[in-house]
């Protein structure tokens, strides 16, 4: 017996509509094939399936229009969106065509710095450690000495501690340290993982969403505000430019009110004219321009839809 009535009626109770019970889904990566060092990150298959529990489930909407209902308390009954971060060219060659294979909707939150043969901090470390030609990395300038990447588990552990030694650094100290180690390596990097413009207006001349998500990335709280605002009206403008069209949406770059972004930085989007803007918060709630998101990591099909429902049972994190 399908279990599809019992999920979607589990589903009506914790999102009933109106203005409230609202699952907005983030990814980042659909790759075409498993990756055996990051078994975690989504590919072509499990984001089928996934599509494919979404689409019978869930009522999917484009992100601007769930917005308006949200405001308007006209959500339909188990309302969830899909969102990608940052602007992996895997997102329109591999996301794209599953997407309108299943008649789906998504929002693609673009860094701009990136495109066109750019790479972020991120990419450059995980990439080091996925293809040194050596058995330990020079982690000096990090004081972390001789790292370890013999082995498929020391690469994983290399790349959290690599990332965690890294994220909150301020922004060209971040690259710069990244590209040291990267020298260090003597591995050879990939320069075709972000999208190019071309497929920017590929997305957009396919209906697709395209959000603004800075220039650069930066954790926003450890900008100056002047430098805040310019991050984020400039990876807007340079959207508009490319697709020709408005650029409403924003999402602040790795999202986590009070930590990524403050306060100050929502009224900084709303100041600049956006209809609203998401985080990476869990839970249900929250306001338009701090929409929480969350996506389970089930395979199970029944409990990937469960963790969404049961994630809809608390209140969204503010930045307050």
């Amino acid at each position: 017996m399908s279990r599809r009535p019992f999920t979607r009626a589990l589903l009506s109770v914790v999102a009933p509509g109106g203005a409230r019970g609202l699952s907005i889904l983030v990814y980042h990566r659909v790759l075409p094939h498993a990756d055996p060092l990051f078994p975690a990150i989504v590919d072509a298959e499990r984001f089928s399936l996934q599509l494919d529990l979404l689409r019978r489930c869930f009522n999917v909407l484009p992100l601007p229009e769930a917005l308006a209902r949200m405001r308007t308390g006209s959500l339909p009954p188990r309302a969830a969106c899909i969102t990608f971060d940052d602007g992996y060219a895997d997102n329109e060659a591999v996301a794209l065509p599953l997407l309108r294979a299943h008649g789906l909707h998504a929002t693609f939150f673009i860094a701009t710095g990136f495109l066109d043969g750019g790479r972020m901090w991120n990419d450059t470390v995980i990439e080091t450690v996925r293809r040194a030609p050596v058995d330990t990395l020079a982690c000096d300038c990090l004081g972390l000495g001789m790292v370890p990447v013999g082995t498929p588990v020391e690469k994983r552990m290399a790349v959290d501690l690599l990332l965690g030694a890294l994220k909150y650094r301020p922004m060209h100290e971040r690259v710069e340290l990244a590209a040291r180690i990267a020298d260090g390596s003597h591995a050879r990097l990939p320069n075709d993982l972000m999208m190019t413009t071309a497929q920017v207006r590929s997305l957009h001349a396919a209906g697709m969403e395209i959000g603004a998500h800075t220039v650069h990335h930066p954790i926003l709280a450890t900008l100056r505000a002047p430098a805040a605002r310019h991050e984020i009206a400039c990876g807007r403008d340079a959207l508009e430019a490319i697709t020709g069209g408005k650029v409403g949406l924003f999402a602040y770059p790795n999202g986590k009110p009070g930590q990524d972004y403050l306060p100050e930085h929502v009224g900084m989007v709303r100041a600049l004219g956006f209809d609203g803007a998401v985080s990476t918060a869990w839970g249900a709630g929250g306001d338009a321009f701090q929409l929480p998101r969350f996506t389970p990591w089930d395979r199970s099909p029944l409990r990937f839809a469960l963790r969404l429902a049961h994630n809809l049972t608390y209140p969204a994190a503010l930045a307050a």
